[in-house]
């Protein structure tokens, strides 16, 4: 299914009936991400799950955006659909927005799910400040004319060392890519109103655990449940037990 908002052309996959229970997947994904787990869902609820714009059938963002602006996106497209009020799944970078728009439009989310959800700054260590010099120093060396050719492949292997393969692989969406993850959603955690379950792999080294623990903290009506054994997809992982804890919090 389309849906076209503020002049962009949104994808995305809607299943069930019932009350309305949007899904958020995260940075590279796309509504697909959900699948197994909106089969699932879509057997007691209307499951919508999106496609950002920028990832999967959806078109790119008109210009660089930060998680504010993909919020705004989400609550534009349900009011083309009529949906006022929803309930909210969001993994990763799904987790930002569900978190912006939970906390900026509260009227607009029931109960929200947080999977894995990204937002907390991580400390900027010794190491890290290393990479970024690392980084810049190479893109400036890698720019002389005569590695033209090879630029793109030694790029990739420079951001494959570094850990930012995310980055390398934004393409036309770096530059929402470090926008978005430079934005530090801390601050709006005291202002969700909606119930949140969070739901976190143990071993997950992608947001971890102990991002949970902070959101668990500072959401005023907040739970954690943490998947042993289970890494950033947690919610595949354990796709059977995941969709019957939403289920649960859901009907609690």
């Amino acid at each position: 299914m389309f849906a076209r908002v503020a002049g962009v052309r949104l994808g995305y996959r809607e299943a069930g009936a019932g009350a309305p229970l949007v899904l958020l997947h995260g940075w590279g994904g796309d509504s697909r991400s959900f699948f197994p787990v909106q089969q699932a869902l879509a057997l007691h609820f209307r499951t919508l799950a999106l496609d950002f714009p920028g990832f999967g059938r959806s078109a790119l963002p008109p210009a660089t955006w930060g998680v504010d602006d993909f919020a705004e996106h989400l609550a534009g497209w349900l009011d083309d659909l009529g949906i006022r009020r929803a309930s909210v799944v969001g993994h990763s970078f799904g987790g930002r927005v569900a978190i912006v728009l939970a906390a900026t439009q509260p009227e607009r989310v029931d109960k929200l799910v947080l999977v894995a959800s990204a937002g907390i700054l991580p400390r900027r260590t010794v190491t890290y400040h290393l990479k970024v010099r690392t980084s810049r120093l190479a893109r400036r060396l890698l720019a002389a004319p005569p590695l033209a050719r090879v630029r793109p492949a030694l790029e990739r292997r420079l951001y494959d060392a570094l850990g930012a393969s995310d980055y390398a692989n934004a393409g036309p969406l770096r530059s929402t890519f470090v926008r978005v993850v430079n934005q530090d959603l801390r601050p709006l955690l005291p202002r969700i109103q909606a119930p949140t379950l969070l739901i976190w792999g143990e071993k997950d080294e992608a947001t971890p655990l102990t991002d949970g623990e902070i959101m668990a903290r500072e959401i005023p009506d907040a739970r954690l449940i943490v998947y042993r054994g289970a890494g950033h997809f947690a919610y595949l992982e354990r796709a059977e037990q995941f969709a019957a804890d939403v289920r649960a919090f859901l009907a609690s």
